[in-house]
């Protein structure tokens, strides 16, 4: 290479670098200094209103983690949680998607209802099923009673042991729209052509179903229930809304925990310790996603 195309290129790569400035720039102050503010300060004993006399203190946070059964409880409730969503959510989305795929009358409005949930914020989807779960005045308690099933109203939120599959339907109906389209996408781009030849050699509609669809629907299934899985373990917002993590912490979410850690208790080293177990858990579900998807596209 010539000295004068060696200038160029590096001519080029400075303008590259520039051009991608005012992009990296938000990320880098947004996203990266705070990560890593927050992965010092899990190795101290940050307190609210004590910055100044903050102290290095090793991996005392995470010893102490590690005995705490709290967080243990909120770490079993986040996968019941987090399983519980992903799977029903999975489940309920292959049969909408099937149905949306089918030559349906009214097909594209259909499809724009069911991303109505999807675009709802977390923060109005929680106050909204708050009001459908409310004790006295809730949607639901007043369906049964005019329904004549008086006898099943129900504190749905706060009571022990409906509080958590109560939250596990709102994450559902909350998430499966995001599912259903990821799905339909995925049926659209199964090749009739596979269908029809399995229907001309008499397959039944399972058959086909089971053979056809499943098969080639597989990589699309796998991306989404990862993402899915991750993003529902990840929860905050939608939860916070509803329960705060009652009634007795039975819907306390790890991301939940260390919310009250810090801000309700000013344990910020304590928090920021479990927020970077949390983002070391979820970087290792993401490397086992990515490097599924990695073997997929070099098989």
């Amino acid at each position: 290479m010539t000295t004068v195309a060696r200038a160029r290129a590096r001519s080029d790569r400075t303008t590259v670098y520039l051009l991608l400035l005012p992009a990296l720039l938000p990320v880098l102050v947004l996203s990266v200094v705070p990560l890593l503010r927050g992965i010092y300060l899990g190795f101290t004993d940050a307190r609210a209103g004590r910055d100044v006399d903050t102290s290095f203190t090793g991996i005392d946070n995470y010893r102490e983690l590690l005995s705490d059964d709290l967080f243990w409880s909120a770490f079993r409730i986040g996968l019941v949680w987090a399983f519980g969503v992903t799977i029903l959510q999975f489940v309920l989305a292959l049969g909408l998607a099937l149905l949306l795929d089918q030559p349906l009358r009214f097909r594209g409005f259909a499809r724009v209802m069911a991303l109505v949930p999807w675009a709802m914020p977390p923060v109005i989807v929680g106050i909204m099923w708050r009001l459908v779960y409310h004790p006295d005045a809730g949607l639901l308690n007043e369906m049964l009673y005019r329904g004549g099933a008086e006898g099943l109203r129900h504190n749905w939120l706060g009571d022990f042991s409906t509080a958590l599959p109560a939250v596990i339907l709102v994450g559902i109906w909350a998430g499966m729209p995001q599912t259903t389209i990821v799905l339909l996408a995925g049926l659209q781009g199964v090749p009739r052509e596979l269908h029809e030849a399995a229907a001309v050699d008499g397959a039944s509609a399972w058959q086909r179903f089971r053979s056809v669809t499943i098969p080639n629907l597989m990589p699309v299934v796998i991306a989404i229930t990862s993402l899915d899985f991750i993003w529902n373990f990840n929860s905050f917002g939608l939860v916070y809304v509803l329960t705060a993590g009652g009634p007795g912490g039975r819907t306390m979410l790890p991301m939940l925990f260390a919310y009250e850690e810090a801000f309700r208790y000013g344990n910020y080293g304590y928090a920021a310790a479990l927020g970077n177990v949390m983002v070391v858990i979820i970087v290792a579900l993401l490397a086992v996603y990515l490097r599924r998807r990695l073997r997929e596209a070099n098989a």
